[in-house]
């Protein structure tokens, strides 16, 4: 985060002027740059180990988008004036928590985990993922719980100007987004074995639910009349909107582009569901024909035999 006293100088807002812009920091850059190595090397590993079955490549590209999708919010020009204007930051949240943290859950990344290791190190893996509070941990109301407290508690509270004004406090606020984001998006995305997995309709059920909290927060930051974050009191910007026009294009976003995000992450579970429905029609209607046909066999197998055809059961 940049001292107070330059930030007044940050230039204003310039897609291509400012496009190559940056805000290189040394915790965001270990982080991202450590996740990738780990992820990559274990997906190296299972090729060593079960050469016949290697991670998926899909898998790995979705993990790699979401690295580079963390970059961009962070360290890029999104980073850049994630401290000078409200709306910017909550693009950057949304880039976080619906974006990155769905394409991580796409990578599955506990699954990789417990491919990757061997010996006592997989005993130990599998003892964890197996115990109890990974269940509750991973457990579907825990993921929607957890989003329906953070995104209110980190736009709508002093938690939001404590992230603003403390360097590592606000790496885990990022942090935050992206775990609890994984938590929420694991049992839409469905990809990895999980103990209580969600039907294709009650996955919709559960995006659903989570649409009123983007939609909460955005009318509630769109109907302030005042600052609520003495931290942009001080921040001296000579350029932009005014600090409460700033509050209600950051509340129009968080509104209009998070419902418009969960409502596209509504399509492919619909597609998913009209699929399920279709081969379970189709079973259904085998099975119907084949009860048809051991019938018609039954009737022809006692019309030879002299004996009355029997009946439906």
């Amino acid at each position: 985060m940049l001292p107070l006293p330059q930030l007044a100088d940050v230039a204003p807002p310039d897609l291509w002027g400012n496009l190559g812009a940056t805000s290189i920091a040394f915790v965001p850059s270990l982080l991202i740059g450590g996740a990738t190595a780990l992820y990559l090397w274990g997906a190296w590993r299972v090729g060593r180990i079960d050469p016949d079955h290697p991670w998926s490549r899909r898998r790995t590209a979705a993990f790699l988008g979401a690295m580079a999708l963390v970059f961009v919010a962070i360290e890029l020009v999104v980073g850049v004036y994630d401290d000078v204007v409200f709306y910017d930051h909550m693009v950057q949240h949304l880039m976080l928590i619906m974006l990155a943290a769905s394409l991580i859950a796409m990578g599955a990344p506990a699954e990789l985990l417990t491919r990757a290791t061997t010996g006592a190190a997989h005993r130990t893996v599998d003892r964890l993922l197996g115990s109890r509070v990974a269940e509750v941990v991973g457990h579907p109301i825990t993921g929607l719980l957890l989003y329906v407290v953070l995104v209110p508690a980190l736009h709508l509270t002093s938690l939001y100007n404590v992230a603003l004004s403390n360097d590592l406090a606000h790496d885990n606020e990022h942090l935050a987004f992206l775990v609890v984001g994984y938590l929420f998006w694991r049992p839409v995305v469905g990809v990895e074995p999980s103990r209580h997995p969600l039907t294709p309709g009650l996955r919709l059920v559960y995006l659903m639910l989570a649409v009123p909290v983007d939609t909460f927060t955005g009318l509630a930051l769109l109907s302030t009349t005042h600052e609520t974050f003495p931290y942009y009191l001080q921040v001296h910007r000579t350029w932009g909107p005014s600090l409460v026009g700033d509050l209600h294009a950051g509340g129009a976003v968080m509104w209009v582009a998070g419902d418009s995000l969960m409502a596209l992450a509504m399509i492919p579970v619909v597609v998913v569901w009209v699929r399920a429905e279709e081969v379970r029609t189709r079973q259904i209607d085998a099975e119907l024909d084949a009860q048809d046909a051991r019938d018609a066999q039954d009737a022809r197998d006692a019309r030879d035999a002299g004996q009355p055809a029997p009946g439906p059961p």
